[in-house]
């Protein structure tokens, strides 16, 4: 009688190591799940952030490359003499009007009619400079503005222009913020 109690002792051992085993399963398929769920939520975040990253540079270069265009235009045209470029003023000083949005808005021309990818063509505002101690020469702040996919993307860039009789004299310069 005992061959038959020992067997049926060894075989609900086995039934029951059997069943912690199968009982420990669960928990680690689930662990490894949680693990592999959490890893494919962060590389999708990552993508996320590098597509709208993309997305903004993009922005930006459409936009740079609009105001660029626009100061080259609009800096050749003050130098053939292509535009009409306003009066010199009587006080010496860099010029300010492009600071504030009525004059520029009043004042600033298309040189483009449609920029390709832009919500709107680029601008430029040309604005005469007297310099201090140079009353024969002639100088300009050129400013321009390019738009990017939309009006929120925007490029400020000047120009400063000196006009001699036989010369030009320019210096580029990036505008940091947008001043309105």
């Amino acid at each position: 009688m005992s061959a038959p109690k020992s067997l049926a002792v060894a075989a609900y051992r086995a039934r029951l190591a059997r069943s912690r085993r199968n009982g420990l399963a669960l928990p680690v398929v689930l662990l490894l799940v949680g693990m592999m769920l959490v890893t494919s939520s962060a590389w999708f975040e990552s993508a996320l952030f590098d597509a709208r990253n993309a997305g903004a540079i993009a922005d930006y270069l459409q936009s740079f490359h609009a105001a660029d265009s626009a100061l080259r235009l609009c800096a050749r045209a003050v130098i053939n003499g292509s535009i009409e470029v306003p009066p010199m003023p009587d006080t010496p000083g860099e010029p300010s009007a492009w600071l504030r949005q009525n004059d520029f808005d009043a004042r600033a021309t298309m040189p483009v009619n449609v920029w390709p990818g832009s919500a709107r063509p680029p601008q430029c505002m040309i604005e005469g400079w007297q310099l201090d101690g140079l009353p024969d020469k002639r100088a300009y702040l050129v400013t321009a503005r390019g738009f990017g996919a939309s009006t929120d993307a925007q490029t400020w860039l000047q120009l400063q222009l000196v006009l001699d009789e036989d010369a030009v004299e320019s210096h580029w310069r990036r505008v940091v913020g947008r001043p309105f």
